[in-house]
């Protein structure tokens, strides 16, 4: 994040059974919750918390299970655990919401919405993770030996820039940095690799149980996905959703191009919250 709306920022704890989720709260108004996705920081909203916090909206930041300031004392780090800490921050904070997931953070929005559809009244799925993709089973197999061992973070820290093929943020460099110190942290290696092995087939068993309005944003050359478009299309279809499509983008849209991605974001909060 960056001016001063970043710098109102406050990091609090959402205390659940096994340990802590961090959070930042920025701005007043209807709630927006941001969910980051495997591997990141809260800090991958940190363009977006304050764009929504100057059209009027309280945005909050989270950290998943394990990343970031969250402990990484958990037992679960999969889509549904993380759908759970949705939950429980919005009727922390006070919801409804909307929901920005990314990635990871997708999924368990996702989830959050099947599971207490009256806590979220919109969904933003950025770059979405909500089935498991078609993989060669090799490949499956070389990704999880390649994120099981302590040298993940390191393995990690070198995909990483394949997922910003478009306009690579100014600051990616300290970004990645602190992602490597979080993944430093006692038990945080350890958390990301567990969190490597999600399933997202809990989530689409579950999306037909999703009754809030969708905008998914898929960069159209997001390495994760054999085909990133057909992947949002599909999303969208079967979400009764809008697809925004955002040319050049990789994995992170939002930060890629957030020109064009985050005013989409601010009109869909203010049809669904109905300050359009």
């Amino acid at each position: 994040m960056s001016g001063n709306i970043a710098e109102s920022a406050q990091t609090q704890w959402l205390h659940r059974p096994e340990g802590r989720i961090a959070y930042d709260t920025v701005g007043t108004g209807p709630l927006v919750v941001c969910v980051p996705g495997m591997g990141e920081l809260r800090s991958v909203y940190r363009r977006t918390a304050p764009a929504l916090a100057a059209a009027g909206y309280q945005v909050v930041t989270m950290d998943l299970r394990g990343h970031g300031d969250s402990d990484a004392t958990f037992t679960g780090y999969d889509d549904v655990a993380a759908g759970g800490d949705v939950v429980a921050l919005i009727q922390e904070v006070g919801g409804p919401a909307v929901v920005i997931g990314n990635s990871m953070g997708a999924g368990a929005a996702a989830w959050a919405a099947a599971e207490r559809p009256e806590l979220v009244s919109g969904l933003v799925l950025v770059g979405a993770f909500v089935r498991n993709p078609p993989m060669n089973p090799l490949l499956a197999l070389a990704f999880r030996a390649a994120m099981a061992g302590p040298w993940a973070p390191r393995v990690w820290a070198s995909y990483l820039p394949k997922l910003y093929p478009g306009r690579r943020p100014e600051d990616f460099a300290a970004h990645r940095d602190a992602i490597l110190a979080s993944m430093h942290r006692p038990g945080h290696a350890r958390a990301f690799s567990r969190t490597t092995r999600t399933s997202h087939a809990p989530v689409e068993a579950r999306l037909g149980e999703v009754t809030a309005p969708v905008l998914v944003v898929m960069g159209d050359r997001d390495p994760d996905f054999g085909d990133a478009a057909a992947e949002g299309r599909w999303i969208a279809e079967r979400l009764n959703g809008e697809l925004l499509l955002v040319p050049g983008a990789g994995h992170y849209p939002q930060v890629e191009d957030p020109e064009l991605v985050h005013p989409a974001i601010v009109a869909f909060a203010g049809r669904v919250t109905s300050r359009a």
